[in-house]
């Protein structure tokens, strides 16, 4: 069996200050972002109007389309490229186009429809797919979703509380706070379009990085039983991310394969999915080792294990030891 980085003795841990600096200047950088330009950009689930994709034959002049909508009555649209020089996407969602879709009218696209087809010909503008939403299922679009987000959060806080000593669950869930500030600001500073689709690549990365996280705590945990005397928590923290770390690429490397996949060849539909999900897999990577471990080490030095910790470890051990007595004394009895 193929063995990728085994027994390795990477020292991580101690570049912590450098990977810092790099996340608060990304971070700084998405803020930055925000206070200039305002907020992210909704897609029509959020906002409400009316989304039109449409193909020409020949590819048109922009200003052209422009001037035909304002002259329709729809100003305020953004027109925007959609793969080929022939594929176009038009969003009405200004104020009067919302309002259109608040008392029901299918009006807006038809009203595009006839405008396009007037100006350029019946056999040479094809519509493709509309999408219609009131600002009413948009608002409740968006309450959902920050709902979802919220409740997969706090399921994820109860099972790290449950599962690890609170210390090790406290930084990862930290570490996974810190993932979803990082992917909002990476967001923001590529202008991705935030839809339904973004909100889901956003879930699965939340569970994606806190698995991840899990996986090397889990290790660490076993490693503080073989824990040698005088030896750091910095220590125990880089055998372990290096004991998993054949694991770890292996599966960071089969998903970012997927994701490139979706990412060049799926469309432009799943793109904004895809583009936050290869994202993600950086971003879970680099936290699990350069987050959460840290934040662990600072979380010890501020409340250290009291002497009930490491009594529970010593008994802890003393079971293991003595599982490995009876097990020994077993193969003794076998063998005679």
């Amino acid at each position: 069996m193929l063995r990728i980085f085994h027994n390795t003795k990477f020292e991580f841990v101690k570049h912590w200050r450098i990977a810092a600096g790099l996340t608060v200047a990304f971070i700084a950088a998405g803020l930055v972002t925000f206070a200039i330009t305002g907020g992210v950009n909704y897609s029509i689930e959020f906002t409400g109007g009316t989304l039109m994709q449409v193909q020409f034959k020949q590819a048109p002049d922009v200003a052209v389309v422009r001037s035909t909508l304002d002259k329709a009555g729809i100003s305020g649209s953004e027109i925007q490229q959609f793969g080929t020089a022939t594929e176009y996407t038009i969003r009405a969602r200004g104020e009067k186009q919302v309002e259109a879709q608040a008392a029901g009218a299918e009006g807006i696209s038809k009203s595009i429809a006839t405008a396009l087809e007037q100006q350029f010909g019946a056999g040479n503008v094809t519509i493709v797919r509309t999408e219609a939403v009131g600002p009413k299922v948009g608002s409740e679009l968006r309450s959902g979703a920050l709902t979802a987000m919220l409740l997969a959060s706090l399921f994820t806080l109860i099972y790290l509380a449950i599962r690890f000593d609170w210390r090790f669950g406290a930084a990862a869930v930290l570490s996974t706070a810190h993932d979803i500030l990082i992917t909002l600001a990476f967001i923001k500073m590529f202008d991705i379009e935030v839809s339904l689709t973004v909100v889901a690549a956003i879930l699965t990365l939340l569970g994606y990085s806190a698995n991840d996280t899990i996986i090397i705590f889990d290790r660490v945990r076993e490693d503080l039983k073989k824990r040698l005397k005088g030896e750091s928590l910095a220590k125990v923290l880089d055998r372990a991310i290096n004991e998993t770390l054949p694991r770890s690429i292996m599966t960071h490397a089969t998903t970012l394969a997927a994701t490139l996949a979706l990412l060049f060849i799926a469309g432009e539909v799943i793109r904004p999915f895809a583009w936050v999900m290869a994202f993600g897999v950086f971003v879970a990577t680099f936290s699990s080792i350069y987050v959460a471990g840290p934040l662990l080490i600072w979380i010890e030095s501020k409340y250290p294990r009291t002497t009930s910790d490491s009594t529970s470890r010593a008994v802890n051990a003393g079971n293991d030891n003595s599982g490995d007595k009876s097990a020994r004394k077993a193969e003794r009895l076998a063998s005679r």
